[in-house]
């Protein structure tokens, strides 16, 4: 449902080609560029999570939370919900400004002759997207408790599949409006590439290296092992490459400014635009960066070394303690390396194949090969899967033993 005195028209024209709006846009399946109370969606509480845990590592009382077992869980989950409101409300804003901004004007013509009133309007329609978001966020709460897999993540993907078929009819346009062997060829060739980078993306979302462990007290071959998988940063580390690297862009935009008119612009627009051989380079920089650290940040190896000294465990040749540090260390460092590759490789499909099918900045934005969105969706579809069959398996143990 559209936010009334909104025109949404000169909306959808500013996202085009935006790529951090367009992120957003397609967190909320849409709702940005239809500007409806969902407009923001479920990211101010995606972004609250990630504040919050990254500042465990500098905020000792946050830390503490996070080892008190359940009743921290639950005290942390209220901060994170607390931020979450604060965050949607100041994005609301910054997002209303900045596109009345750049549009020239977002309101309808009823609304243009009341200027002096444009602060009111301004806080209205801010306190409506907070509020859709609060909604977003109980409704993926009523999914998780009752429902099949993560609601957060399940909302994300819904979002995300909504713009398939704008994706297929985008091509159909392209392709098929004009009937030639090259646009025939072409069409299927596009086809069969989104296939492929689907089908690598599910293998290598499932791969996990295996580290084996053995207990001192149990005799025989133990089937116990530590699990890392290839992509343990999940899609967070392009999730902030994305951001970091649009957001300069964005701002810039937002005030007016072009490459074209003014010196800023134009350098920022060679060093953060991915369209530019030094953003493309530096956007692969950061998600290497990002994937090294959240990896780690997620996988501690003084910490997995110290529970398998408590547990009476150990890895086959390796010492306790600091060489059994060290060698989770090394594993995690090469698991990650082959990780981050995958990751640049699936983020910059988008970007290439734009580059080699000749895609205006409109086509680029709605056909996305690859890219976050196909990680998140592929993310949430094995997660579910294993959610389901666990709850199979349950029911299936719960009928024979009673």
């Amino acid at each position: 449902m559209t936010i009334p005195l909104i025109d949404t028209s000169a909306i959808t024209a500013t996202i085009t080609g935006n790529n951090f709006l367009g992120f957003l846009n397609t967190f909320s399946g849409g709702g940005l560029g239809n500007f409806s109370i969902l407009a923001l969606g479920i990211s101010p509480y995606i972004t609250s999570s990630i504040v919050i845990e990254m500042l465990q590592l500098v905020f000792p009382p946050l830390k503490e939370l996070s080892e008190q077992g359940e009743v921290g869980k639950q005290k942390r989950n209220k901060i994170v919900r607390y931020v979450s409101v604060v965050l949607a409300f100041v994005q609301a804003l910054a997002l209303i400004f900045g596109l009345n901004s750049t549009a020239g004007n977002v309101f309808e013509i009823s609304v243009v002759e009341y200027r002096n009133l444009y602060p009111l309007f301004y806080i209205y329609m801010a306190l409506v997207i907070t509020a859709g978001s609060c909604f977003t966020v109980w409704l993926a709460d009523l999914i998780t408790q009752y429902g099949v897999g993560n609601g957060s993540s399940m909302i994300i993907g819904a979002g995300i599949m909504t713009q398939i078929p704008a994706m297929f009819a985008a091509l159909h346009t392209k392709y098929w409006t004009e009937v030639t062997a090259g646009n025939v060829i072409s069409y299927f060739v596009i086809i069969l590439l989104y296939v492929l980078v689907i089908m690598g993306v599910v293998y290598l979302e499932a791969t996990v290296r295996k580290i084996p462990v053995q207990y001192a007290n149990r005799s025989g071959k133990s089937d116990s092992n530590i699990p890392i998988k290839l992509n343990s940063a999940s899609v967070i580390p392009v999730i902030f490459a994305s951001t970091i690297m649009s957001l300069p862009l964005t701002v810039i935009g937002l005030l007016g400014y072009t490459a074209s008119s003014n010196q800023v612009a134009y350098w920022l627009d060679q060093v953060f635009s991915t369209a530019n051989p030094i953003g493309m380079i530096l956007y692969v920089i950061m998600i290497y960066l990002f994937s090294f650290f959240y990896s780690f940040m997620q996988i501690d190896p003084a910490k997995i070394s110290d529970n398998l000294q408590k547990s009476n465990a150990f890895i086959p040749t390796v010492r306790p303690g600091e060489e059994t540090e060290n060698y989770v260390s090394r594993i995690l460092f090469k698991v990650t390396l082959i990780g981050a590759t995958y990751l640049a490789l699936v983020a910059l499909v988008p970007l290439i194949t734009a580059k080699i099918f000749n895609f205006t900045s409109a086509e680029a934005g709605i056909i996305t090969i690859g890219g976050t969105g196909l990680l998140i969706l592929v993310g949430v579809a094995v997660e579910t899967m294993k959610q389901l069959e666990t709850a199979a398996n349950e029911q299936t143990y719960s009928g024979f033993i009673e």
